[in-house]
């Protein structure tokens, strides 16, 4: 089944054949002689469908459901969801037509508009690209052997100029998935691993390389998706140079979907364990021992999207000795910002002072004067006016405790996959000129 799971359900052939299968259903069932009571099971389908479709998108937006905060639905949502119920309901009302063959094609169409729908809202949102991650379901293979961190090749100056690459270094990086413990009651799900094509020659000594250390939204699945093929590129284009990547987990086994686990506030609480040693200590420590990085905070970047954005923040404010540089793409402001009232009740154990002090900003204030040199880069969509006022103001709190700030907007992206396709290009095109991966 790992062949299914992989499948991609934006950009390749399954959704097409889906959305063909559905409108050769449709109109099938619509080609017939009308009766007055099959005109009127047409209009019952479309004022359920169009209505059902609406009160949906409507409930959704109003009430904030699913895990998305205060995010609407994706334009897109308000034509699929109208449009997918009317197909629905079309092949409900058909159920009543004579005829077998009319009866199993109307069944037909209520399972792939369904389908359709499902496949419709996610491309709408663009972040989930596989059917495995519509379902959380990583479809990545272990990695189950790690280049060894040493021997290394010792270079005297930027890597951009100094590293030659010899023949058999692959065109590509290699990505999988691999365990990192917690140590504690935080149990986040596997984290991913990214290893440019410089780490993977074996003919000499490879370099040490930067490290990025990542983490995706709320509700979501840790996934390089979006990360990988922007560094593959790149790397070819600059001698097989690119940061290892690894995506990890801050959120624990629901990936955060309302009515299960919340949001753990990048915090260590009693209630969800040691989410911020997770990040802090267990995995800095897993990537000095097992992996060929660099050491030095100037060369460690902590990243993340919308929730993730807000934990990068975060540590970066409250760590300046581990994370040197700092890649918000449509962050939230602070954590917890979503479910404020029950994040302070489950995670902060009902103390508001704690979750005050879990901001970024009280974290910046304790460490002020220790941002000299850091980057802090925010990017965030033209069409997500919300998080444009909270990455506004993270810029001017950056600015204020001293870190090189960068602010990008991208142009009509709205907070979902345009965020993260517009975004990550943008940050790391400036973090390899910071790293040295580039030229200047």
């Amino acid at each position: 089944m790992t062949w299914f799971y992989k499948l991609n359900v934006i950009d390749g052939p399954l959704p097409l054949v889906i959305y063909g299968l559905t409108v050769i259903a449709i109109v099938v069932l619509l080609i017939r002689r009308p009766t007055p009571a099959w005109l009127w099971r047409i209009v019952i389908a479309l004022a359920v469908g169009i209505g059902g479709g609406v009160g949906i998108v409507l409930w959704v937006n109003s009430t904030h459901a699913f895990g998305l905060g205060n995010m609407p639905l994706p334009s897109a949502s308000i034509l699929w969801l109208p449009a997918g119920f009317t197909a629905t309901m079309l092949g409900i009302v058909s159920l009543w037509e004579r005829g077998v063959w009319r009866k199993i094609v109307a069944l037909l169409l209520v399972l792939l508009a369904l389908v359709s729908t499902a496949l419709g809202v996610n491309a709408a949102f663009g972040v989930n690209t596989t059917v495995g991650s519509m379902f959380g379901i990583s479809v990545e293979e272990p990695i189950h052997s790690l280049p060894k961190p040493a021997p290394t090749a010792t270079l005297d100056g930027p890597l951009y100029r100094t590293w030659n690459p010899p023949s058999d270094m692959p065109a590509k990086g290699t990505r999988g998935t691999i365990e990192i413990p917690s140590g504690s009651k935080f149990a986040p799900r596997p984290a991913l691993l990214y290893l440019p094509p410089a780490a993977l020659v074996r003919s000499e000594a490879p370099p040490r390389l930067p490290l990025i250390v990542m983490m995706m939204g709320k509700p979501g699945t840790p996934t390089l998706d979006f990360i990988a093929p922007v560094l593959d590129e790149m790397a070819s284009k600059n001698k097989g140079l690119a940061p290892i990547v690894i995506v990890a987990d801050q959120l624990g086994p629901s990936g955060g979907l309302e009515g299960s686990t919340p949001d753990p506030a990048c915090a260590d609480s009693a209630e969800y364990g040691d989410v911020d040693a997770y990040f802090n200590q267990v995995i800095p420590k897993y990537a000095k021992d097992r992996l060929n990085v660099l050491t030095d905070p100037k060369d460690w970047t902590i990243m993340g999207y919308s929730n993730g954005g807000a934990c990068a923040f975060t540590w970066a404010a409250r760590h300046p000795g581990i994370w040197g540089n700092m890649i918000a793409i449509s962050g939230d402001e602070y954590p917890g910002i979503e479910q404020r009232a029950q994040v302070i009740k489950e995670t902060f154990g009902g103390d508001e002072k704690k979750f005050e002090a879990n901001k970024p900003a009280a974290a910046l204030q304790t460490n002020a004067g220790a941002f000299k040199d850091h980057l802090a880069l925010f990017t965030v969509g033209g069409a997500d006016p919300t998080f444009m006022d909270y990455a506004a103001r993270m810029v001017q709190q950056a600015k204020d405790a001293g870190f090189d700030p960068v602010h990008q907007v991208i142009p009509g992206a709205d907070h979902v996959g345009g965020a993260l396709k517009g975004g990550i290009p943008f940050a790391m095109d400036r973090l390899y000129r910071r790293l040295g991966l580039s030229a200047p």
